[in-house]
């Protein structure tokens, strides 16, 4: 299937954004100052604090581009013919493309120091966001018709809609996607934190540097210490963050009987019981019923037809001339970069994207063949998932990267080592988005049904056939958009790592960015950076968006 109207559109606006910054990247100080990094066990902890700050304001910042757009896509149908084929460009293009446009576009307008914290927060912002839209927008497009003719009939606004209806409805994909997001963040920290291009080398001081130059130096016993210390923040989040919210989100489960064995929290349950949380929630209840009032004057009720309101016409209209003009400028600036592209380089670029489409399938495959059933048992089961949620997580969050070397030193006897190193790196980085949505699909699932079909005495066969497969439907498509576009961006560090002062690259579409980053060859940056996007988006459109489609119609809750 060829790419329409709007994914041309749309890919040369990126082209032209990434030629721009090409140029701008020129024009950028040939010699920046970065603070020296210390291998020591002092200088771990200041560095850990950093890094979470970073991982801190990116999420924030991914949280509200994901409320945003999400909403926009699903209830504004012209609005979704621009957004939902962006969403899918932006997912597709790795970190490693953002970085010189981002970093060098930045230290050539602010002071280098300011211009790599930015840099690295967006860097990371790129990991953690798409995931997260994808969910939030599953969950608007899947909210059964009838909750949604209870809310026009109890006249809801557009705002009590949002806090009765579609927060509560996402709630539980959107924390274990929060959970992913942080995972994919700090799979991605090293590479935000610490990276060359051309001849200008960047390094912030944080955990994801620290073992990045661990790595590089082949110094073992950092990089254990530095692991070992990601490891005790992920347990330290999950205990305090991820299983008290899990424990909160229980009652926007959609079910005629309660969960025989809810998840439990003692830190959430210190939180009741304390003097200050109930002062909070005194607070909190006072300034929702004045933000209810406020609110309430300036939104009508909902009307039961669908479409774009007439409010959101000019921003329709805006959108559509920004990026005609986007455009054409791309098309402009790519196409002047492009011409230094020789073919033998285009051919080049062609077998690396073949080479890496079968690995990123590859990875895909056994992705799916353990996710899903370990997902459902995670999922459907509170018991195992009390002691089974932090180890996933905690594993989750690991960067793949920093395992690289143990995954080299393994493989690197066997025949085409290189490659099985890669796609299990690839593996590693992606196979948390489907293991997550489908816990999350799994632990949706109404406890009626379930006891339903243990009512029924439905075998095992009928029972996955019936309830779970279909019910796990719309996390199982969105887990695979986000993992198969998790696995293009995993190619970048699977296809081309350095360890002990030695490069070792893969044929690959990502080890092609990562050399051209690291030449500083912007022609060839853009060249394959297009042509990964074409190829992602022409397989979403394909597949993707007709198994999208298929879920919203056939598979939605009512």
């Amino acid at each position: 299937m060829r790419l329409g109207g709007g994914e041309w559109s749309l890919l040369l606006a990126i082209g032209g954004v990434l030629a721009a910054g090409a140029r701008l990247a020129a024009e950028a100080p040939h010699t920046l100052t970065t603070p020296d990094l210390q291998l020591s066990l002092l200088a771990l902890p200041g560095y850990t604090a950093l890094s979470l700050g970073r991982m801190l304001a990116a999420y924030l910042l991914s949280l509200a581009f994901t409320l945003v757009y999400g909403y926009l896509a699903a209830y504004i149908p012209p609005a979704r013919q621009i957004l939902l084929p962006l969403l899918d460009v932006l997912q597709s293009v790795p970190i490693l493309s953002f970085m010189p446009v981002v970093l060098l576009g930045l230290s050539a307008l602010l002071p280098a120091s300011l211009a790599a914290e930015l840099a690295a927060i967006v860097l990371i912002f790129t990991s953690q966001v798409w995931n997260l839209t994808f969910a939030w927008y599953q969950s608007l497009t899947t909210i059964g018709q009838e909750l949604r003719e209870a809310s026009t009939i109890f006249r809801f606004n557009r705002w009590l809609r949002l806090k009765w209806l579609e927060l509560p409805s996402a709630a539980i994909p959107l924390i274990w996607n929060s959970m992913m997001s942080w995972a994919g963040g700090f799979f991605f920290l090293m590479a935000a934190e610490r990276y060359s291009v051309g001849s200008r080398n960047f390094q912030l001081p944080g955990l994801g540097s620290f073992l990045q130059a661990a790595a590089s130096a082949g110094d073992l016993p950092m990089l254990v210490v530095g692991i070992a210390a990601l490891g005790l923040l992920v347990v330290v989040l999950d205990q305090l963050l991820w299983r008290p919210l899990l424990v909160w989100a229980e009652r926007f489960k959609v079910e005629m009987v309660a969960t025989a064995v809810p998840p439990t929290s003692w830190f959430y349950d210190w939180l009741q019981g304390s003097a200050l949380w109930r002062r909070c929630g005194r607070w909190a209840g006072a300034g929702n019923e004045r933000l209810d009032s406020w609110l309430g004057k300036y939104l009508a009720p909902l009307d039961p037809p669908d479409g774009a309101a007439p409010g959101c016409l000019p921003f329709l209209a805006g959108a559509r001339v920004v990026i005609v003009a986007l455009v054409a400028y791309g098309a402009f600036l790519a196409f002047q970069l492009l011409q230094a592209v020789t073919p033998e380089e285009w051919t080049a670029i062609g077998l690396a994207l073949l080479a890496t489409l079968l690995r990123v399938t590859a990875a895909l495959g056994i992705a799916l063949a353990w996710t899903i059933p370990v997902g459902v048992a995670i999922g459907t089961n509170p018991r195992l998932a009390r002691w089974l949620q932090p180890v996933v997580q905690s594993l989750a969050s690991l960067p793949a990267t920093a395992l690289f070397p143990a995954l080299l030193l393994l493989f690197l006897g066997w025949p085409g080592g290189l490659n099985v190193a890669a796609v299990m790196l690839m593996l590693l980085g992606t196979q948390w988005y489907l293991l997550f949505n489908v816990i999350a699909g799994a632990a949706a699932i109404p406890q009626d049904l379930q006891q339903t079909a243990a009512l029924l005495h439905l075998s095992r066969l009928a029972r996955w056939r019936s309830l779970i497969l279909p019910s796990l439907f719309p996390a199982i498509v969105t887990g695979s958009i986000t993992a198969s576009g998790g696995a293009w961006n995993a190619s970048v560090v699977a296809e081309y790592t350095e360890f002990g002062g030695h490069h070792f690259a893969v044929l690959g579409i990502g080890a092609t960015l990562a050399q051209a980053t690291a030449a500083g060859n912007y022609a060839l940056l853009l060249a394959a950076t297009l042509a990964l996007v074409a190829t992602v988006v022409a397989i979403n459109r394909l597949l993707w968006r007709r198994l999208y489609t298929l879920a919203a119609e056939k598979f939605r809750m009512e």
